[in-house]
């Protein structure tokens, strides 16, 4: 049987016994015998048999009988056949236990033992390559191409590679010198694997906007799988774009832009060394509305934490409130602490008003705040004369002498002008001068209300999460205060980065807004306080500016 046969040949028989010859496979079979039983007579020493002095004669493990062989699991079909000048070599010593005999499962082994290779030697890399280079260089003959005896040893020993690694580095560079070309270390590890597929600038630049408004839809046109798309923006080969509606610019408001920009240059760095203002006498005022809540409001939930259920009158008209604010730039002091966070205040346009009739919210009589319901011209100078004014008497920093500051404002007709005649009663006081200035048309990004600190107070302000019109008034008040000084420190920042965007597209609005990197050139010590304008632009700008006023 196939399995009598398989048993035979792993115990050393062979199916040539008994037919008088000795063929090559008896031989070695011999062979094979006297082998294991010179392996076994050397192995065998006194601790591990125990029960055995030292050079006393140990029993023949073949002169087992026939019953000791049926216990061994050797059946008598397979000892019949054996003659008496074959010993039968035994799988395990009977004079051990068996479970010192055995050993052990791999399943029951520790790291160590299974892990008992040698780890293998990680890639050598680009840098390495070259150090080794260097190494061998420093120890070649003066005259000839050959390495120092020895040098290839020390460099296995000092880098931990084979001598074949190190002879190729060496051969690489005499090829490379009898080429005369320069020695290039870089290794090919990076052509290996599947190439990455290829998408070309003009393949995505034909495709129509409205085409690829999303990965899916992108990858259709280009026929690939959005993963592999997905893929390609992680790597930023593809970048993903959210176009704002940006407001239409004339030709006469791009001058404006553009002699607004030029104007908040010092007068006498200019064509050298063209440098912004400092701009801590500016007041920038502005006014936005802040709506009680959001139609769409997104939270972590907890597992099974139930659902937050929103409801109101109506998802068209949400209670709001218009508030001005006023912001001037912050002051820092040398040791980097801030002396004054140029917050003047925030204002509702709001008033004060008794019911009229009682309900189950209140009585009649009781005082609430209700919204202005019309913001005017008169809504705005009653802020700017009782609050704002004050404000600015109470908070601005030391000064001696005549103070004179700017206040900035937008175009809007609710706004009114230096020359309004209750405001010329008021605009001097205790040695301020305060000067309304209006900033051009259509240009939200000259105002730092607009260019970025309103969105910083709303994102705060709806964290709140306030329940009533009272509560919005405090949570808009309250977001206002807790804005850190250097968010609004670095608005201004941005403020004159934008000029100069403004000065490179000749007055229009087709930019991107600058991020130059503020935080850390503020820990390196580099961020200036007061940034340059390209001179090129502010030249070439100057020229377009005294063309239009001579062709006017």
């Amino acid at each position: 049987m196939a399995s009598d046969q398989e048993e035979d040949n792993f115990l050393g028989f062979s199916d040539d016994e008994g037919d008088g010859t000795n063929s090559d496979s008896d031989y070695d079979d011999d062979e094979a015998t006297q082998s294991l039983a010179q392996n076994a007579e050397s192995e065998v020493n006194a601790h591990h048999i125990g029960d055995f002095e030292h050079n006393q004669q140990l029993p023949d493990l073949n002169e087992v009988g026939q019953e000791d062989a049926h216990e061994c699991e050797v059946g008598p079909q397979h000892t019949s056949g054996i003659s008496d000048n074959h010993s039968v070599p035994f799988l395990f010593d009977l004079n051990m236990s068996v479970q010192q005999e055995f050993p052990p499962s791999p399943i029951y082994q520790t790291e160590t033992e299974q892990n008992h290779h040698k780890p293998r030697t990680p890639r050598i890399n680009n840098e390495l390559r070259l150090e080794i280079l260097l190494f061998l260089l420093l120890r070649k003959e003066k005259h000839s191409d050959e390495l120092i005896h020895g040098t290839n040893r020390q460099a296995v020993i000092k880098f931990g590679y084979t001598r074949k690694t190190i002879r190729l580095i060496w051969q690489r560079a005499l090829a490379h010198k009898a080429a005369m070309d320069s020695y290039f270390y870089d290794s090919k590890y990076h052509n290996c694997g599947r190439k990455r597929i290829q998408v070309t600038y003009e393949s995505i630049a034909s495709i129509g906007m409205g085409d690829r408004t999303t990965i899916i839809d992108l990858a259709r046109m280009l026929n690939l799988s959005p993963t592999t798309l997905w893929r390609m923006v992680k790597r930023k080969q593809i970048k993903p774009h959210s176009s704002p509606l940006n407001p239409g610019i004339s030709e006469e408001c791009k001058m404006a832009r553009m002699k607004w920009v030029l104007g908040l240059l010092m007068n006498y760095s200019i064509p050298n060394d063209p440098t912004y203002y400092s701009m801590y006498d500016f007041i920038h005022i502005d006014e936005k509305w802040f709506y009680l809540t959001q139609k769409s409001q997104r939270v972590y939930l907890a597992n099974n934490e139930p659902f937050p259920h929103r409801k109101g009158k109506s998802r068209t008209k949400i209670p709001k409130f218009m508030f001005m604010a006023a912001v001037a730039r912050p002051r820092w002091g040398q040791d980097g602490q801030c002396e004054w966070d140029g917050k003047l205040g925030i204002f509702p346009f709001t008033d004060e008003v008794a019911a009229k009739r009682t309900s189950k919210n209140r009585v009649k009589g009781t005082i609430e705040t209700k919204p202005i319901k019309s913001v005017n011209q008169i809504a705005t100078r009653a802020i700017l004369i009782n609050y704002l004014i004050p404000t600015i008497k109470e908070k601005w920093p030391p000064h001696e002498g005549e103070k004179v500051i700017y206040i900035i404002q937008d175009n809007a007709k609710a706004h009114i002008l230096q020359n309004d005649q209750e405001w010329q009663q008021h605009y001097k006081q205790d040695g301020f001068t305060l000067i309304l200035t209006q900033q051009p048309a259509n240009s939200p990004d000259c105002n730092i209300l607009d260019l970025g600190f309103f969105r910083s107070i709303q994102s705060l302000m709806h964290k709140k999460m306030p329940k009533t019109v009272e509560d919005l008034s405090g949570a808009v008040t309250e977001a206002y205060n807790d804005l850190h000084a250097k968010t609004l420190s670095n608005v201004w920042m941005s403020l004159q980065y934008v000029g100069n965007e403004i000065l490179k597209h000749k007055g229009d609005n087709n930019y991107q807004l600058p991020h130059n990197k503020k935080k850390i050139l503020e820990d390196e010590g580099n961020l200036p306080e007061q940034v340059k304008a390209p001179r090129w632009a502010v030249n070439e700008c100057k020229q377009l500016v005294d063309e239009w006023r001579a062709n006017r």
